[in-house]
């Protein structure tokens, strides 16, 4: 009797072991994906992309993962295609344990529009180029003129970078005009008149020296008594009279 006991209790131990096998191994395969959650995690200051974006790219791309398995979701493919969208920095896709696809997205961020001869476009914080968006108006110093995509991936570029740096520059300089010949004009927020930089070549030093000039000198003459103050030659600053 005793052994019959023992082996009822080893083999309902045996099914409880397997039943629990079987059912943390269930709990452990991934299933299908349930949804995708995207989060824009800097839409609250840039509206470039949306959620219905990232969902149309994944469908025109054949990636849509919902429903289908987990395993056989490649999240490198999902973040390699949606870095083709000119607009997006950076993104991680990572599968939930509780069955979801997140998409964690940040936005370029622009520092330059150009609205010039070859173009117009934006160029982000990490030189590179975007398109505009028919969304979202981006409020940044403007260049004209023309304006080659390599000055403005270049040269232009380092000079937007330096206003965004720089706060008191950034908010005095509203536009940037480029010359034919290469000869590159600023147009001051403050002040009915222009300051020729000639070209981008020592700009810090120029502002340097401009920024003593505003300091020094405009208090005693005031704004409106110049048409131009040129920087172009080297600790130099001369000033057209109105």
């Amino acid at each position: 009797m005793t052994r019959v006991i023992s082996i009822i209790v080893s083999t309902l131990f045996f099914c409880y072991l397997l039943a629990a096998s079987l059912f943390f191994y269930q709990r452990r395969e991934p299933g299908n994906c349930k949804d995708v959650i995207v989060e824009v995690k800097d839409s609250l200051d840039k509206h470039f992309v949306s959620e219905s974006d990232i969902l149309s790219l994944l469908r025109g791309a054949g990636l849509n993962p919902i429903k289908k398995p987990l395993a056989k979701v490649n999240t490198d493919r999902i973040e390699t295609e949606l870095l083709k969208n000119e607009m997006i920095a950076n993104i991680e896709a990572y599968k939930t344990p509780s069955g979801y696809i997140k998409l964690e997205i940040r936005q370029k961020m622009p520092i330059l529009r150009v609205i010039g001869n070859y173009g117009n476009f934006y160029v982000d914080n990490n030189g590179s180029l975007m398109p505009v968006s028919q969304r979202y108006v981006v409020h940044v110093p403007i260049a004209t003129g023309n304006v080659e995509k390599e000055l403005a991936m270049t040269d232009l570029y380092k000079f937007a970078l330096f206003l965004r740096e720089n706060d008191f520059w950034n908010d005095q300089i509203d536009q940037i005009f480029v010359h034919p010949d290469g000869e590159v004009e600023l147009i001051p927020r403050v002040g009915d008149f222009r300051i020729r930089l000639g070209a981008f070549t020592d700009f810090e030093e120029k502002l340097a020296n401009l920024k003593l000039f505003y300091e020094q000198a405009i208090p005693k003459v005031g704004w409106e008594k110049y048409s131009l103050i040129d920087l172009k030659y080297k600790n130099q600053i001369v000033c057209t009279k109105k």
